[in-house]
């Protein structure tokens, strides 16, 4: 990955990667169905329930809250430490960057905004009259979602696979994992690590510098 001449794809997790929460835990809080769903969260980021399905049962959770809730709370997203120097450093590298999140577009289209990504791909919550429906429909629902993305972008850009550089942290990550050409695991579940090139564990994005060069 040291040529800089070569055109170089970055795709990142959003929960606990470039933001440093979980946005559905977080949701949930407001909803009073903390503990509900962050403990579907964990069981799913551990790959002890598959995501989709993990996913379905947690946004049932969030059924009758406003949307306009929703958009208040996305202003108020935290960015993980480092993030937005990692991410200046690597457009001045020349990389597309880009992220993917098995969570929902107001959270991510606001990162993609304040990171300026070239590229966002998430859920969508469904409403009606303003307030959640309950379902969720979306890109980033299967097991090999994150890894059809990275070969979608990747083609888009015309970056071949061993040029790509993937940054995640739970069991839904695997699929990008499996099909980038250097694989990075950010404070990482045990099922992740296994499978990474590096696995940095200060959480501290900028720290990510320190491999691509």
């Amino acid at each position: 990955m040291t040529n800089n001449s070569v055109k170089k794809l970055i795709l990142f997790d959003l929960d606990s990667t470039l933001a440093d929460c979980e946005v559905i835990d977080e949701i949930a809080k407001f909803a009073g169905v903390e503990s509900e769903i962050k403990k579907i969260t964990e069981e799913a980021m551990k790959g002890k329930i598959n995501f989709e399905e993990s996913l379905k049962r947690r946004v049932k959770f969030l059924k009758g809250i406003p949307v306009e809730k929703l958009y208040k709370f996305a202003e108020n997203i935290p960015i993980m430490t480092g993030a937005p120097e990692l991410i200046g450093e690597l457009k001045k590298q020349g990389y597309i960057t880009a992220l993917v999140s098995g969570g929902f577009d107001f959270g991510a289209e606001h990162v993609k905004k304040v990171l300026k990504l070239d590229y966002a791909y998430s859920n969508t919550l469904l409403s009606e009259n303003g307030i959640l429906t309950g379902e969720v429909v979306g890109p980033v629902m299967s097991e090999t979602a994150k890894g059809d993305i990275l070969e979608e972008i990747a083609a888009n850009e015309n970056i071949s696979l061993e040029n790509t550089v993937v940054v995640g942290d739970g069991a839904n990550d695997i699929s990008m994992f499996e099909r980038a050409g250097f694989k990075i695991a950010f404070c990482a579940k045990e099922i992740l690590r296994s499978k990474a090139d590096i696995c940095i564990d200060k959480k501290d994005l900028k720290e990510i510098l320190n491999y691509l060069n």
